[in-house]
């Protein structure tokens, strides 16, 4: 079986296509193919509060690639997912519309529970050590989304407008900053020892960047280094000398920021990074759909 998901974030669109078999009476995932295009919608919406004619066509052109790609992947469902840009832009709705008109592609707006309940649906939970308790930290251009779970059962989930564009353009209320901090601190105060699980390109990056071959975690400290030698660069130097894309060049020292903020206030000594996200939740939730319909309109 073949699944696709669009994942329309404030930094980059991402179209993740995914081959699933079944052994054993268990799924196996398998991905195939992850497009990711630097659309950035985040830039018009936190700034102006609308996404611009120009955004517009550049999304539209990539929802009209994607729908191929998707056509000639042979995949039996897809779902496309915006996040924080279109929450928050006052045009999402006619955007929606104009791009299922010109491309056939159907875009849903979640909020940020939605957010957090689908890249919780990646089963992380089910291969950790059974007695701990995790902090799931997804960042984005926009928002971030914290999910406190034990013993495989969440025990509290929130978004926060936190994100790396909005960093960028100095966006983050210090209420919310505030509000997030106090979160943390509240929510996780019982739990120790906390292991962070962490989630999104910026974290992705930074593992790889750490020096350890075939890491999935990193210490506290050891991004703590990383943050401030990335920082000692120009966005310039970044992508010149740190072999960074122009895109995470400007948003991998704020999401560092966000992620350092989190471990720190959480009493949190150690990140683990599956490199999973928004898109390949959405997998794992068409495959579930999928398996629940009746044999005949499979």
């Amino acid at each position: 079986m073949r699944f696709a998901a669009i994942d329309i974030g404030s930094n980059a669109i991402r179209l993740l296509l995914c081959n699933v078999y079944e052994k054993d009476g268990q799924a196996i995932f398998k991905k195939s193919e992850l497009v990711r295009v630097p659309v950035r919608l985040g830039d018009d919406a936190f700034l102006h509060k609308r996404i611009t004619d120009h955004k517009v066509n550049q999304l539209c052109k990539t929802m009209s690639a994607f729908r191929d790609l998707i056509e000639v992947f042979g995949a039996i469902s897809y779902k496309a997912c915006a996040t924080s840009a279109m929450r928050e832009a006052e045009n999402g709705d006619e955007i929606i519309t104009y791009i299922k008109r010109n491309t056939g592609i159907q875009i849903e707006i979640i909020d940020g529970k939605t957010e957090a309940q689908i890249i919780y649906s990646n089963h992380i939970a089910e291969n950790l050590e059974r007695g701990l308790s995790y902090l799931y930290i997804d960042v984005g251009g926009g928002s971030t989304e914290l999910t406190l779970f034990s013993n495989g059962k969440i025990l509290a989930s929130q978004s926060f407008n936190v994100g790396t564009i909005r960093f960028l353009h100095e966006n983050v209320k210090k209420e919310i900053w505030t509000d997030f901090k106090n979160w943390i601190k509240t929510n996780t105060a019982a739990f120790k020892p906390l292991v962070a699980i962490g989630s999104g390109g910026n974290i992705n990056k930074l593992v790889k960047m750490s020096g350890k071959k075939d890491s999935k975690s990193m210490s506290y400290e050891r991004l703590k280094e990383l943050r401030e030698h990335i920082e000692q660069y120009s966005v310039e130097e970044r992508i010149t000398q740190l072999n960074l894309n122009p895109d995470r060049a400007d948003v991998i020292v704020p999401a560092a920021k966000i992620f350092l903020t989190v471990m720190k206030n959480a009493g949190i000594s150690e990140i683990l990074v599956p490199q999973v996200g928004l898109s390949d939740g959405i997998i794992h939730l068409l495959y579930e759909q999928h398996r629940g319909w009746p044999e005949n309109s499979a």
